[in-house]
């Protein structure tokens, strides 16, 4: 080999040899040495980078998902999703692993050539979801109500909503391609159908992990050795605990009293903050629903001729609010007469929203949308304006006196613990009048009895080394200054203490194989005898009856039974189950009766099952090309976690 790239004729594969010599060592680098290409995922806004190509390492041309990104979609669905504020460091993890899944899938369609294109997003925004709320009759609504329908439904920019939305195409195109090649049989799909559509009855008996329990009796020795043999893990068990001093105040006893708002102040703050006092068009509108599909009428041809029949009552000089309460099928604001109050452009169904701008002031008239026939009446339409300094003065007082207040409170406190740092705590807080309080040893996740919320407090102190110099920290109704007065380090717990504590978890490690033995045992027995009442009687087990369920039936005690115990449908009638782990509890189970499908029904439902099916193992097929291609990329290196990220115990990763 050194002599063949040695030679003078072979320059161009010397040329070649270099360039792929080079290409290796450089990859044996990369491969070799943890964290070379660390720096770019670690800096900035940067979450994760997500490489295409191997390549693509050395021209530092990854994809970005920023944490900007991760925070506001993670603070969107837990919103939507109407959970606590605490869950939001385990929805910017999922959320976190969203995002850059969704950077490989974009990355393995660009290698496909299944990528989205301008025209396509152009496409889908006529014909898609949002076509009739942006193409009203064909024609676009304009790009200043665009921008303010996709600022007010997304809080994205129009240039980014149309950036992820070519995305969401591109993915679900992926998807296609992936999937095009998935085909079910006739066979399949009968097999399907009858498995999922199976219904059984059975008897089963249930031994109760609380009732197991309480035959768990230790005695002092059994606890000792357990605490003992388990000494790793209660060495930080009582954790650890820290003594404050702390004066605290509230807005009543900042020197000065209460801040004045000036007019020109009220002035000023109206002027920088004019986006906020803009109101879009608006109506006000009342309306009678007779509902098609979901209410009384059998027809569509029914639920027109009622509309029609009130309609002709209204133009008569019947009283609309009256008809309302006594025919609209929307209850809610048929109990109002009818009434909706105002809505803004976009928020109600299209052809609804269409009627309440087009039609006179005081008329009525029918408008069929996808919830049934509505008799709409128009009560009432603004323009757009900017409302005047007279109507929001009362609401710009209150926000500047908080602002105020907040401030004149932080100014004080600082000055306070300022204050403190020379004179010490005692001196300063009796200068003040007010009261030094020492609190006992209080944990991380304690409360200081003394103060409204002392949670900030709290967690300031536990960043804080004993005998440093006064912090301040909000207490719900104004600030604390303190100090760290003494720190109780995690430690073990004296066993006579802690005995409740340390026989809960003897119980909790063995309960599991106690529970797993004793279902064994009774399965055993009862499939023995053949008498599951019997055998469940001398286990102690409590012996119940399902009603005829299917695969989604929920069974108290036991859970959904095709997700809990498949198998027992396969059972025949008379058959007895194996042992069962349901929900917190062993079962065992015989069936009783079972009902089948019949041929006709099965042929009959063939189209539809089909179709699920087919869906189905779209979704399985896809499933594993995901994770398949996630793997991928971790094996190869090539998505690059930030370092503070990946070190934050907030974030899990």
């Amino acid at each position: 080999m050194i002599r063949f790239l040695q030679s003078k004729d072979n320059r161009f594969v010397k040329a070649v040899f270099i360039v792929i010599i080079g290409a290796a060592v450089i990859t044996m680098v990369i491969t070799l040495i943890p964290g070379i290409f660390q720096n770019e995922a670690t800096t900035g806004d940067t979450y994760a980078t997500v490489y295409p190509h191997w390549y693509s390492r050395f021209t530092f041309t990854g994809e970005q998902v920023t944490m900007t990104r991760v925070q506001e979609v993670a603070q969107q669905q837990l919103q939507r999703q109407k959970l606590p504020d605490f869950a939001l460091p385990y929805m910017v993890q999922r959320v976190g692993q969203q995002l850059i899944l969704q950077k490989l899938l974009l990355a393995e369609a660009s290698k496909l050539g299944v990528e989205a294109n301008d025209e396509d997003v152009r496409n889908f925004l006529h014909s898609g979801q949002y076509g009739q709320l942006l193409f009203p009759n064909g024609q676009f609504i304009g790009e200043d109500k665009y921008k303010q329908f996709i600022s007010s439904q997304f809080q994205l920019s129009t240039a980014d909503f149309e950036k992820e939305l070519r995305e969401g195409i591109t993915i679900n195109r992926l998807r296609s391609f992936i999937t095009s090649g998935v085909t079910v049989n006739d066979s399949e799909i009968r097999d399907q159908y009858r498995k999922q559509n199976i219904k059984i009855k059975f008897d089963y008996a249930v031994i109760s992990a609380d009732d197991l329990r309480k035959q768990i009796n230790p005695s002092d020795s059994d606890l000792q050795a357990f605490f003992t043999k388990n000494a790793a893990r209660y060495a930080n068990a009582v954790p650890e605990e820290r003594k404050l001093s702390y004066f605290a105040f509230n807005a009543n006893q900042i020197p000065g009293g209460i801040p004045q708002i000036s007019p020109q102040e009220i002035q000023t703050y109206y002027n920088a903050h004019q986006a906020e006092y803009q109101q879009p068009e608006q109506a006000r509108s009342r309306h009678i629903l007779i509902k098609f599909p979901g209410g009384a009428a059998k027809t569509d041809a029914e639920a027109k001729a009622k509309a029609d029949a009130i309609l002709k009552q209204i133009q008569g000089g019947a009283n609309f609010a009256d008809l309302a309460k006594k025919e609209s099928e929307d209850t809610g604001s048929g109990a109002q007469g009818g009434e909706l109050g105002f809505a803004r452009h976009g928020t109600m169904v299209p052809e609804f929203d269409s009627a309440i701008f087009s039609q006179k002031i005081g008329d009525t008239q029918i408008v069929k949308s996808q919830f049934g026939y509505h008799i709409i009446q128009v009560e009432e339409r603004q323009t757009a304006h900017t409302q005047a300094l007279a109507e929001v003065t009362p609401a710009i007082q209150v926000t500047l006196l908080r602002q105020k207040e907040a401030q004149a409170e932080q100014n004080y406190a600082q000055a306070l613990a300022t204050e403190a740092a020379h004179n010490g705590l005692a001196k300063t807080a009796a200068a003040h009048h007010l009261e030094l309080v020492d609190t006992p040893s209080v944990s991380a996740q304690g409360v200081i009895a003394g103060l409204p919320d002392g949670s900030q407090v709290i967690a300031k102190a536990f960043t804080s080394k004993q005998g440093s110099e006064p912090q301040f920290a909000q207490t719900g109704e104004g600030y604390a200054i303190f100090q760290v007065t003494g720190i109780t380090p995690p430690h073990a717990p004296v066993f006579a203490d802690s005995k409740a504590q340390i026989a809960k978890d003897y119980a909790d490690e063995r309960l599991p194989m106690l529970l797993e033995q004793k279902t064994k045992d009774l399965a055993a027995k009862a499939k023995a005898s053949g008498d599951l009442a019997k055998a469940a009687k001398e286990a102690g087990a409590t012996i119940k009856t399902s009603d005829l369920v299917g695969d989604a039936g929920q069974v108290p005690d036991f859970g959904q039974v095709g997700s809990v115990a498949p198998d027992l449908f396969n059972l025949p009638v008379g058959g007895i189950s194996g042992p069962i782990n349901a929900q917190r509890t062993g079962v065992v189970a015989k069936i009783l009766d079972k009902q089948e499908p019949s041929a006709d029904e099965i042929t009959k439902n063939l189209d539809q099952t089909r179709d699920q099916f087919l869906d189905q193992k779209r979704e399985e097929v896809f499933g594993i090309f995901v994770s398949t291609t996630e793997d991928r990329f971790k094996k190869a290196k090539l998505i690059q976690i930030n370092a503070k990220v990946a070190k934050s115990p907030d974030q899990g990763l």
